[in-house]
């Protein structure tokens, strides 16, 4: 069975030590980590390379047996600095790290890719992917445009990560999934919500803080781990106001499961 993994912003008020004890008592195998933050003085959890935090999350993780599924996140701006993130990623391969998510924040596709390329040949040296999420507020809006710049920048270890409300309120469907080759798609972000968007100025507001747990709302999640490669890492991404932190977590993977189950049976 496939380790099932939390996204920091599931509860991002949890330091990495406490999400992981939080995530592992929960029943997650493995989590996400905020380690740069989206915007600066946005909420996040630096970690320097070989440090003291570094070597107590390590065994914090060890004993809950949990492990780092990716870290994020960096925007590809057009002001981005590629080679000032060896810390980052090198924190990311010390603790294990499969990936890294970046979004895309520059309008100029030529400029976006060459950046996105940079960071991909910096990571490789730290054996991580780097895996580009849109988001309909972004540059980088839609599955096909991030499937385009990771065409372009032709980097091996190019990736999309596949956020199930941002692929459908972003206009796109299950079915845009098929034109996306297999490889670029190996991480994809469950939560559900309402089939009916919110009005546009609350997007973000439902992206970032009322997202619904997996078989709450509407949304064809079936249909979208269907049309994914079938070893996908699947991360619960499910924020929501009004629960504290480790409620959201039990409450993220009980429902999860319980919702894979259900599929499974129905399968």
């Amino acid at each position: 069975m496939r380790t099932l993994a939390v996204a920091h912003l599931t509860a991002l008020d949890l330091a990495p030590a406490a999400l992981v004890r939080e995530a592992g008592r929960a029943g997650f195998g493995a989590v996400g980590l905020r380690l740069h933050p989206v915007q600066p003085g946005a909420q996040a959890y630096p970690l320097v390379p070989g440090s003291q935090a570094l070597g107590e999350l390590k065994r914090v993780m060890a004993g809950e047996g949990v492990r780092v599924a990716d870290i994020e996140f960096v925007a590809l701006t057009p002001e981005v600095r590629v080679a000032e993130l060896h810390p980052l990623l090198a924190a990311g391969a010390e603790l294990g790290a499969q990936s890294l998510t970046v979004s895309g924040d520059d309008p100029d596709d030529a400029r976006l890719t060459q950046h996105f390329a940079a960071l991909c040949e910096l990571a490789r040296g730290y054996g991580l992917r780097v895996d580009l999420e849109f988001m309909r507020w972004r540059p980088v809006a839609t599955l096909q445009h991030a499937a385009g710049v990771v065409t372009a920048a032709g980097q091996g270890n190019a990736g999309v990560l596949l956020d199930a409300l941002h692929l459908f309120r972003s206009g796109g469907g299950v079915a845009d999934i098929a034109q996306v080759p297999a490889g670029y798609l190996r991480s994809v972000q469950l939560c559900d919500a309402p089939w009916q968007a919110p009005m546009d100025a609350l997007i973000i507001e439902e992206a970032r803080e009322e997202r619904l747990l997996p078989g709450h709302g509407q949304l064809p999640l079936a249909a979208l781990l269907a049309a994914l490669p079938a070893q996908v890492q699947i991360s619960v991404e499910t924020p929501s106001r009004g629960r504290a932190d480790h409620q959201r977590l039990r409450q993220a993977h009980d429902a999860t499961c319980a919702w894979l189950f259900d599929r499974a049976l129905k399968g």
